[in-house]
């Protein structure tokens, strides 16, 4: 046996001696296309850990069997395997990675690579940001897109407003158009599935904004959802679930804290002694209980709670030591969801995508709740090889009838106060007091019913047609319809409806529109060096509105039938609304390249539009641009570093027709023409008798045949970087933007016989600077970090007003910026010490109120003495965003987002909630001036005007850690064991800290509670 286990270990020490005996020793040196060497190159055998660098001059050695393959690897560089095939030397030339300039993105009606782009595109890959599950279009551009700003909504339903490169209007919409796989959308953002999203792109200058014509001088967000890739079907699941929970907390006072905070109420102004508030156990030192009472007879306890305002039902649950905690009460923990399963797939003729996905989110506040259905089809079939026919559907059902607690109602609620009655049913008032403002918050979403359903449908059918000599024929035909409900009931249950019998809205409206583009493309490359590409449009659009609304109240026998009957009632009342209005529009685009290293675009649209004057139906809007890769030029060769170079410049006009009624904020199609209205009032006979009542006829606004659409001409110029073999890459921006003929509702001299009229009054400019950096810091086998940063301004200027004097109803002066503070200075609170000289106002100033400084020293506030403070809107936006991966299989990143330099309204400084005062009101604990305590930036309880009405501004300059995420992949041959393709756990917060250091109130960004979100999902692909 012994003799065996020899020969089989001599046997087995050959085999190994043999297969050492086979390894060969390889030299070489790495270069690129240049020539250059390139050091610290990656050189591996395939399929093992085996491996080495190139040294300073490019050179390597390895030993390896003769049958390997190495694999080369750098950054900036494609990867490069390369078999071995019994050779001692292998020499390689490293190909450039060109994959980020081949990238392909929105133009507007076409496609182009980064490379050849002249205008400002920015964009993000849906994909890039999986791991952080955001919930809508405003989640994946948040912080991702330089020149662009994106609000915080708190609402379940989640989103932001969108604001690019500034405001450019003073009264019209600011929104940007969003162009949804080629055509435009009309839409809510909140209808578009994240999960269905391939790329978003931001067009931002004249030349890329141009083809939109009169629609696009707020910018364009062009979306572009997923298709079919894998000749195989592909079905990929996306699940999660999460909690919403207060990022920051704005308590208000409790129990004890209550009482403390209501003698310091009481003795706010007062003349009388400041020990008469005190608890009677707990007197001050050398106070005795008979100065105490100050002649008042009874129990000490209740003498005591009287004094504070306490009434009965308060006094009551102090003396049991019941309390009721109004913030936990309204809070909660929200709980939420988001299902995704797609399928996809391409055959030689046909490309297919569909989804289906369900949302249903809580928010901070009882009852507060969103849900939606969506679903996708993307649906592409080339019935011939010159035809292709195709599909883009989208339907979505979306559920917002939620009726959340009146959180508003906490500062108003006293601890003491009681929730329910002694039958078990909401107190109206938990203090029993009819003269102040607090109400139990759950009144209404106890009692009243809310139903608020939409179903949208959106879709785009499209023909593609290959013509003769290269060109090209697509038909868009792109309808939409929109299906609102919205029925309220005001129940006669609810002890805070005063409507005998209660009421009932009910309204339905039904939006309608299309749009049919007609598209001529041609794209031709003449002697190699010679590159054209047409596009050319004819477009026209209709857009419809239905809406119906009827109303009754003081149902009979009851309203048990909510909104269900609404003939039941005694004082039926029903509205109407139409309104309608049509488009067209003519384009021409050309694009033009030489040699791939010079870029020309030009452009021009005509557009029509019903809305404005029968004098300015019509108006076009031209944009050129120039763009140069100067690395391509033979003299730029002999700079190694530097890989890649383009500079950009483009000058245009754009359009903004989106005027909004001020009253509604909805879309006015009827804006240039006179509005009559009637109004009805009675005729009474000398008897006293009312008689029939008579219509009267109003002339609220003016025509105006001459109204047009407001115009932004827009001069950018940029520069596209790319240095150390791609390692590190960026693009710089200038913008300036001048808009003029900026409509606004005016109003007129009564004599006139109208009230306003909507006109082309104002000008305004925009100036800016974008800085965008993407880094590769390290590239390992087992660890990648890359980086983004984004750093941007815009600085906005009133150049003209209707008049050439300012208005300072509206807060617009000439020259300045369109968020520029105007108020009164804030010097810091009257002290007792100081009262001789806040008396010379003759205001009945009070030591503890804000001292407002007085420009021209007469003792008298108003305009003169007003100064420009700052400014509400941010001075410097910045972003940066982190991507590890580590050991191949883990994800992780955060994302920080600043905006700094701004100002917020904070009038909670001054401790002074309006006439009705604190009464017996509660408060959020925050800091006020008293004599003991004689702070010098809150003001004292129940403060006065100082004089005057004015506002206190605050610095909300914050830093925001947007988002922090970490994914694990699960590895291939444990998921392939399953037969799944690939399966993805993530775990993400968002909104995850905040860095606020002069702001103490809520969210810097929000007046309210602001949720911190947790998630944990999956994602699995069969």
């Amino acid at each position: 046996m012994r003799k065996k286990i020899t020969l089989l270990i001599a046997f087995l020490l050959v085999i190994i001696t043999g297969a050492r005996a086979q390894n060969i020793t390889v030299t070489g040196v790495v270069k690129d296309s240049k020539g250059e060497t390139q050091p610290g190159v990656s050189v591996k055998e395939k399929g093992t850990t085996r491996g080495t660098a190139t040294d300073a001059n490019g050179k390597y050695s390895i030993s390896v069997p003769q049958t390997a393959t190495l694999v080369f690897s750098s950054i900036g560089f494609s990867l490069q395997e390369v078999p071995v095939n019994n050779r001692s030397t292998v020499n390689v030339t490293l190909r450039t990675d060109n994959t980020q300039l081949q990238e392909v993105v929105v133009i507007g009606y076409g496609t182009a690579t980064k490379k050849d782009v002249t205008g400002a595109v920015s964009s993000v890959k849906a994909t890039q940001l999986e791991n952080e599950n955001p919930q809508s279009v405003s989640d994946i551009l948040r912080g991702n897109i330089p020149g662009l700003n994106v609000g915080l909504s708190t609402s379940a339903k989640g989103g932001g407003d969108l604001l690019v490169r500034g405001k450019t209007t003073l009264s019209a919409g600011t929104s940007p158009l969003i162009v949804l796989d080629g055509v435009i959308y009309n839409g809510q953002l909140s209808d578009i599935n994240p999960n269905d999203i391939e790329t978003v792109d931001v067009l931002k200058d004249a030349s890329s904004l141009a083809v939109f014509g009169a629609k696009a001088a707020t910018g364009v967000v062009a979306i572009t959802t997923k298709k079919g890739k894998s000749s195989t079907p592909t079905i990929t699941v996306n699940t999660n679930i999460g909690l919403a929970k207060l990022a920051r907390d704005q308590e208000v006072y409790n129990g004890q804290g209550f009482l403390d905070w209501r003698a310091d109420v009481a003795r706010s102004g007062a003349t009388s002694a400041a020990y008469l508030y005190n608890n009677p156990n707990n007197l001050p030192e050398g106070v005795t209980e008979a100065q105490w009472r100050n002649g008042v007879t009874g129990d000490l306890t209740k003498i005591w709670l009287d004094r504070l305002g306490l009434v009965a039902n308060e006094q009551a649950n102090y003396l049991s030591g019941k309390t009721t905690n109004w913030y936990d009460e309204i809070f909660r923990t929200g709980q939420r969801q988001d299902h995704t399963v797609s399928i996809a797939g391409r055959k030689d003729e046909v490309n297919y995508y569909m989804s289906l996905g369900y949302l249903k989110n809580e928010n901070l506040i009882q009852g507060g709740q969103f849900s939606t259905f969506r679903t996708r089809v993307n649906l592409e079939a080339k019935a011939a090889k010159f035809l292709t026919l195709g599909l883009n559907l989208q339907y979505a059902d979306r559920n917002e009838g939620a009726i959340e607690a009146d959180w508003n109602q906490l500062t108003n609620l006293s601890p003491y106060g009681d929730m329910y009655n002694a039958d078990g049913t909401l107190r109206r008032i938990p203090t029993d007091d009819n003269g102040l403002n607090a109400r139990n918050p759950f009144l209404d979403m106890t009692y009243n019913d809310r139903f608020d359903r939409q179903n949208t449908l959106f879709g785009s059918l499209y023909t593609k047609v290959a013509l003769p000599f290269g060109i090209s024929y697509q038909l868009n035909f792109s309808p939409g319809i929109d299906m609102f409900r919205t029925f309220n009931h005001a129940s006669s249950l609810n002890p805070n409806v005063t409507t005998p019998g209660g009421s009932v809205t009910r309204a339905q409206e039904t939006r309608y529109n299309w749009q049919v583009d007609n598209l001529l493309k041609w794209n031709k490359t003449f002697a190699k060096i010679h590159n054209v590409d047409v596009t050319l449009l004819a477009n026209a659009e209709k857009y419809q509105t239905w809406w119906t609304s009827a109303y009754n109240e003081g149902f009979v026998p009851g309203d048990f039938l909510s909104y269900h009957n609404v003939s039941s009632g005694v004082k039926p009342a029903v509205n109407s609304e139409d309104k309608v209005y049509t488009g067209d529009a003519l384009m021409g685009r050309l694009n033009y390249s030489l040699m791939q290293r010079y870029n020309l675009t030009l452009s021009v649209r005509r557009d029509g539009y019903s809305v404005f004057g029968v004098k300015s139906k019509r108006a076009v809007f031209p944009a050129a641009a120039l763009a140069w890769t100067f690395t391509e030029e033979s003299f730029m060769k002999s700079l190694p570093w530097l890989n890649y170079g383009k500079l950009r410049v483009s000058y245009g006009i754009n359009g903004n027709r989106d005027l909004r009624n001020p009253d509604n904020g909805t879309v006015d199609p009827y804006a240039a023409l006179a509005i009559l209205n009637t109004g009805k009032y009675q005729l009474v006979t000398p008897s006293g008798t009312a008689v029939e009542a008579n219509t009267a006829a109003l002339n609220p606004r003016m025509p105006n045949p001459n109204l047009q659409w407001e115009q932004t001409a827009s001069f950018n110029a940029g520069l596209d970087f790319s240095i150390l073999r791609d390692r590190i890459g960026g693009t710089i921006e200038v913008y300036d933007k001048q808009t003029s003929d900026l409509l606004i509702r005016e109003s007129v001299v009564r004599v006139s016989g109208y009230n306003n009229v909507f006109s082309n009054i104002a000008k305004v400019s925009n100036r800016g600077f974008e800085f965008s950096l993407n880094t590769k810091n390290i590239r390992k086998d087992n660890f990648n970090w890359n980086t983004n940063f984004n750093l941007f301004f815009n600085r906005n200027q009133i150049k003209m007003l209707a008049s050439p004097t300012d208005d300072p109803g509206n807060g617009w002066f000439i020259g300045k910026d369109i968020d520029v503070i105007w108020d009164y200075k804030i010097l810091g609170v009257w002290q007792e010490s100081e009262l001789a000289e806040a008396n010379k106002f003759n205001k009945g100033i009070k030591a503890g109120d804000f001292k407002l400084l007085d420009v021209d020293g007469n003792y008298v506030y108003n305009d003169v003495d007003k100064q420009f403070l700052g400014y509400t809107s941010p001075r410097f936006t910045w972003s940066m965003r982190n991507e590890f991966n580590i050991l191949k299989n883990f994800d992780f990143s955060f994302q920080l987002l600043s905006n700094w330099g701004q100002k917020k309204r904070f009038d909670q400084a001054k401790n002074q909630p309006g006439s009705v005062g604190f009464g017996r009101s509660s408060s959020y604990i925050l800091p006020y001036w008293t004599p003991e305590n004689p702070r010098n930036d809150f003001a004292r309880l129940n403060s006065g005007l100082s004089g005057t009405s004015f506002g206190v501004y605050r610095d909300n300059s914050f830093i925001r850690l947007n988002t922090v995420a970490v994914a694990y992949s699960v590895p291939n041959k444990f998921v392939n064991q399953v037969r799944l393709k690939s399966a993805k756990l993530y775990l993400n917060v968002n909104n995850a800290a905040l860095y606020a250091p002069t702001w103490d109130y809520w969210d810097p960004q929000n007046n309210g509670p602001t949720p911190r979100y947790y998630t944990l999902g999956l994602n699995v692909t069969l």
